[in-house]
C-alpha cells in the first residue's frame, strides 16, 4: 500500500507542474518553457523508474527482493514514456502529449524552425507577449483583424483558445498541423487568436465595460465577455469564420474535433 502511494504521488507532483505551467502561460511569468518542464516530467517519471525497481526507497518501503509481473509492466511503461519524451527536449511534437505540455512556442531550442511562430509585427497588438505556432501570424485584437481583413479582402478565422486550454492544444497539434490547414490559414484567412484566460491588464482605452455596468480591465475576461455576448459560447475552442464587412458568419462554427478532413471541408466551405 506505501508503494502505492508513493507512485502516486510521483504522478501528483508531475500534473502539479501542469497546473502550475498554466499560471505561468496566463501570467507570463516566463519560469516553465516547453525544454523545463520537460527536463523536470523526465526526471520525476526516471526517479519513479528507479523506484519501482527498487533503487530508491523511502523511509516505511520495504525492501524489493523480487519484481512482480505487474511490477515489470509498470517499469516498462514509466521508461518508455521517458524515452518518448526526450526528443521534445530538441522540438519533437509529442502529439500524445500536446494537451499537458506548454506550447511549441515557448520552446528555446527547437530543430524543427517551422514550429516557431515568425515574428509577428509591432503594430499587431498583444503581439509582444502572445504568438501562434507553425509561423502563423495572427492578430490578437478582433477590430485590428477585422480591418486588416477588409484591406487583404480575405475571410476572418477567429480562434477562441486558451493558454489552458487542453483540448485547444490538441487541435493545433493534431489538426493545424496538416499541410493543408496549414496552407489555407496562412495564406486564405486572416487569423484572430482570442485567449480567454489571459491576465494581462491591457490600456485603459481597450477596457470594456458590461451591461451591468462592471469594468473588464483583463484580456482574458474582455475577449471572454465578446464570446459570450457575441456567440453565446463559453467554452474554447471555438472556430467562427466571419465576413469582415458584414461581420457575419460565412459558415457555422465548430469547436473540438480532431477529424482533419471536416476541419479542412470547414476551412474550404468558409472560402467558397
Amino acid at each position: 500500500m506505501n508503494s502505492v502511494k508513493v507512485v502516486l504521488g510521483f504522478i501528483e507532483l508531475a500534473l502539479g507542474f501542469k497546473f502550475l505551467s498554466v499560471a505561468d502561460q496566463t501570467y507570463h511569468w516566463g519560469i516553465l518553457d516547453r525544454e523545463i518542464y520537460l527536463a523536470i516530467w523526465i526526471v520525476i517519471f526516471s526517479l519513479l523508474g528507479l523506484y519501482l525497481l527498487g533503487k530508491i526507497r523511502f523511509k516505511f518501503d520495504t525492501p524489493v527482493e523480487h519484481i512482480s509481473v505487474f511490477r515489470l509492466a509498470l517499469i516498462i511503461i514509466d521508461f518508455t514514456f521517458v524515452v518518448y519524451m526526450i526528443p521534445g527536449m530538441w522540438g519533437a511534437p509529442l502529439k500524445a502529449l500536446s494537451g499537458y505540455l506548454p506550447p511549441i512556442t515557448t520552446q528555446d531550442f527547437n530543430l524543427d524552425t517551422a514550429q516557431h511562430a515568425a515574428p509577428s509585427g509591432t503594430d499587431r497588438k498583444y503581439s509582444d507577449f502572445l504568438e501562434m505556432p507553425y509561423g502563423i501570424e495572427a492578430f490578437y485584437d478582433y477590430e485590428q483583424a477585422r480591418q486588416y481583413a477588409i484591406r487583404e479582402k480575405k475571410p476572418l478565422l477567429i480562434d477562441f483558445t486558451g493558454h489552458g486550454c487542453v483540448n485547444c492544444r490538441e487541435m493545433e497539434s493534431r489538426v493545424w498541423s496538416d499541410p493543408r490547414v496549414l496552407s489555407m490559414m496562412k495564406n486564405d484567412y486572416v487569423i484572430c487568436a482570442l485567449f480567454a484566460d489571459d491576465k494581462k491588464e491591457v490600456a485603459p482605452e481597450d477596457w470594456v465595460t458590461t451591461s451591468d455596468g462592471k469594468v473588464l480591465k483583463t484580456l482574458g475576461k474582455i475577449n471572454s465577455h465578446f464570446a459570450l455576448t457575441r456567440f453565446n459560447v463559453n467554452a474554447q475552442p471555438y472556430y467562427a469564420i466571419l465576413d469582415p464587412v458584414s461581420e457575419q458568419q460565412r459558415v457555422p462554427s465548430r469547436g473540438y474535433n480532431l477529424n482533419v478532413e471536416e476541419f479542412v471541408d470547414f476551412l474550404k466551405s468558409g472560402l467558397n
